[in-house]
């Protein structure tokens, strides 16, 4: 175990980090666990019970134009094989289909159809009214402070460089 500062603490049990002093990991899961069942509860309730969280890989951010599985991949940080499967299965499901593209006769272009439309727009008012409420529980500014914050820290440890290597300091 590590306390906040990276020194090495006595062995704790994990269960007692949740309540008292939980990680990284554990906060960013816990938010995307909480993010996650209000959004699939939503769909569920208005119909999409078959759309499962890692439908989100494909679907968050699929362009209603279409898009290539390797834009998918990169940017949902995911392999393109996961992204491959998903798109699978939201064929299979009706959501997407996958089409020549345009621009180039070698390659697909994954897009929605309407029922992958309608279930991406109403995806999008529901995570604008999950903001909205977190706006509203922290403040505006709060709120404005963490996504900023969020995003840097996301930023720095998707691109940024481990401790001691070439950084100056």
């Amino acid at each position: 175990m590590y306390t906040k500062s990276g020194a090495v603490a006595t062995p704790t049990r994990r269960r007692d980090l949740v309540g008292q002093d939980p990680g990284l990991g554990m906060l960013a899961a816990q938010l995307l666990f909480a993010v996650q069942d209000e959004l699939y509860r939503r769909l569920e309730a208005a119909g999409y019970r078959d759309l499962r969280p890692r439908h989100g890989l494909v679907l968050a951010y699929l362009d209603e134009q279409g898009s290539r599985a390797t834009e998918l991949a990169a940017l949902s940080g995911r392999h393109k094989q996961l992204i491959g499967r998903t798109v699978d299965e939201l064929e299979a499901l009706g959501y997407v289909t996958r089409t020549p593209d345009p621009t180039d006769r070698r390659a697909k272009l994954v897009v929605p159809t309407p029922r992958g439309r309608a279930v991406m727009g109403l995806s999008d008012q529901i995570m604008a009214d999950l903001g909205a409420r977190g706006a509203q529980a922290v403040g505006p500014d709060a709120y404005a402070q963490f996504r900023h914050t969020l995003q840097q820290l996301i930023d720095e440890l998707r691109h940024g460089r481990p401790p001691g290597k070439g950084q100056p300091g």
